[in-house]
């Protein structure tokens, strides 16, 4: 049953609390909707990376951008969408019944969950909901492909094979590179990116990945690594495969400090490319998130394979014990 601002009662929904490292729960909350706030009905929620992590008991420091205080108990989730049913007085843009894609850490694990508005984006037309329902992750990782710097020609190394990474090698590949290269630890991932289009996929826990680019490109190195895993080694890995005044682009986060060799950074002059789209303002963002979900429109990046396991909401627990234990998920979503 949709609601109007105008009424008084407030709505239930079941939402996933973090209470310490691997103890999540779904617990009943009220929701109540202020005058410049919306309510949205979540259609399907994605589990982020950082979800695993926090999950993991590794909380982030407190930033400017981080919307929440990093503390137990955690109101867990941020990727959803789904249709407006409550909208707040002083809101213009929205109305009952609009589509929409969350942007904002909003304990999105829920059946329902409040926002404001500027923290949505409409969803684009010719989009499947399923997809629109992740559409900050998507329109992230495309951000980063699309303002990557890759050029027609280049080899282009791609380190991890999660979601992320997978969409970035697709969207590289469409710009022009000669050659994608996948590193990753797990052969599954590995051939699902090969399918996808790259042309190279490396086995990091068999082979040296700095030893194979450096075979591939004949000693010179890659014109663009993206950093899409999220570990120390990869940090690291990723220094010594760029060639003189290559580019490296940053995407995953890491909440936690790491030793980096960056004296390579200097003296061989490489690009530094921070290509993290929710760490813009909103502005620059609504701008751009059409921009970076358009080739997914058109069909030319593949999502659905990257789906890989769908729990019901009330699944919570079953869905991140599967996270927490099989490194092959991709992405895993829930429904209400």
């Amino acid at each position: 049953m949709d609601h109007s601002a105008s009424e008084s009662e407030k709505l239930k929904t079941r939402a996933a609390i973090l209470k310490g490292p691997y103890d999540i729960d779904l617990v009943e909350k009220d929701l109540e909707c202020g005058d410049d706030e919306v309510i949205v009905k979540n259609h399907l929620m994605g589990m982020c990376g950082s979800d695993k992590s926090f999950s993991r008991g590794k909380l982030p420091p407190k930033t400017a951008e981080f919307r929440q205080d990093p503390n137990f108990p955690f109101p867990l989730g941020h990727e959803s969408g789904g249709v407006i049913v409550e909208v707040g007085s002083k809101v213009p843009d929205y109305k009952v019944g609009d589509k929409v894609m969350a942007f904002g850490w909003n304990n999105n694990f829920a059946d329902y969950h409040v926002s404001k508005s500027w923290q949505l984006q409409p969803v684009p037309e010719g989009i499947h909901m399923d997809i629109a329902s992740l559409g900050e992750p998507t329109a992230c990782a495309m951000y980063s492909g699309l303002n990557s710097g890759v050029q027609l020609g280049d080899t282009v190394v791609v380190m991890g094979g999660g979601f992320a990474g997978q969409i970035i090698a697709q969207c590289a590949k469409r710009k022009g590179a000669l050659r994608v290269v996948v590193v990753d630890v797990l052969d599954g991932k590995l051939a699902l990116a090969k399918g996808l289009g790259a042309d190279v996929a490396v086995n990091s826990a068999r082979e040296n990945p700095v030893e194979a680019v450096m075979d591939l490109t004949g000693g010179i190195g890659a014109d663009v690594v993206v950093e899409a895993a999220g570990s120390e080694d990869s940090f690291n890995a990723a220094s010594e495969i760029i060639r003189h005044n290559g580019k490296y682009v940053f995407y995953s986060w890491v909440t936690q400090p790491v030793r980096l060799n960056i004296s390579r950074w200097h003296d061989d002059g490489l690009q530094l490319i921070n290509t993290c789209l929710v760490h813009h303002t909103w502005r620059e963002r609504y701008v751009w998130t059409f921009e970076a979900l358009r080739p997914v429109v058109q069909g030319l990046i593949d999502i659905k394979p990257l789906i890989t396991n769908e729990f019901k909401l009330s699944e919570i627990k079953a869905g991140f014990d599967l996270a927490d234990k099989d490194e092959t998920a991709i992405k895993i979503v829930f429904r209400p």
